[in-house]
């Protein structure tokens, strides 16, 4: 069964990316494993900091991310309990392995001057929780062992997110699929699904050129240092 198995990286918008390096190399002590000019995007920067081997965290620094105010309970949730704007991240949870880490990691951002809440025991996983450049939230967690469905899926909260029996068994247990060796074409655009926010004209190009033609425009694959 073909599935997202984890997540690759995932991309802060910063309007100073060399604070969030620092930060995440000095006192999180991730690795700084690339820092280019983001592809296609004028004057946008891409950084990608180290967390595993297939695991990034990443910060893009654009033009105009200057000029877009940070606003707590708008674009920022502020606290793990916090809203914020859906759609936005209301906090970030980085991994390690067992809750001597865990308390190890805390020292280690205590040690850089930055205050930490916790450890928490949730049961389903253990958290402290700090604060980040530009406002960001974020936790760093560990788990020993996979969450129980059984015992993690209140069946109250099913009712007060407006979902039935019938539905909870489907995203317990998602369809299994495959693949098609790329046979499945772009579907019709329909406006009820959710779409990337391109000009309606560039996209309709987008969704109508063939696959092969994006890849063959849009990659970039050569590194910007010879080695």
């Amino acid at each position: 069964m073909v599935k997202a198995t984890g997540i690759h990286h995932i991309a802060i918008m910063s309007a100073d990316v060399k604070t969030h390096i620092e930060f995440f190399s000095d006192v999180m002590g991730c690795k700084l494993s690339a820092l280019f000019d983001m592809h296609g995007v004028p004057g946008g920067l891409h950084a990608f900091m180290h967390l595993d081997d297939d695991c990034y965290f990443s910060i893009v620094q654009l033009p105009a991310a200057k000029d877009i105010p940070i606003e707590i309970g708008v674009t920022h949730s502020g606290t793990g309990a916090g809203a914020c704007a859906p759609g936005t991240m209301q906090h970030l949870a980085f991994k390690v392995d067992t809750p001597d880490q865990l308390v190890a990691i805390r020292d280690r951002i205590r040690k850089k001057g930055v205050n930490v809440i916790g450890p928490i025991d949730h049961g389903m996983c253990q958290s402290i929780y700090f604060g980040g450049p530009e406002s960001l939230t974020l936790e760093v967690a560990t788990s020993n062992e996979e969450i129980d469905q059984r015992a993690w899926i209140d069946p109250k909260v099913l009712e007060k997110a407006g979902i039935n029996a019938e539905e909870a068994e489907q995203y317990q247990n998602p369809d299994p699929y495959d693949g098609e060796g790329g046979a499945v074409k772009q579907p019709p655009y329909d406006p009820d699904k959710p779409h990337q926010a391109y000009p309606k004209d560039m996209y309709m190009q987008m969704l109508q050129a063939p696959d092969e033609v994006i890849w063959n425009t849009a990659s970039h694959t050569e590194p910007p240092v010879k080695v």
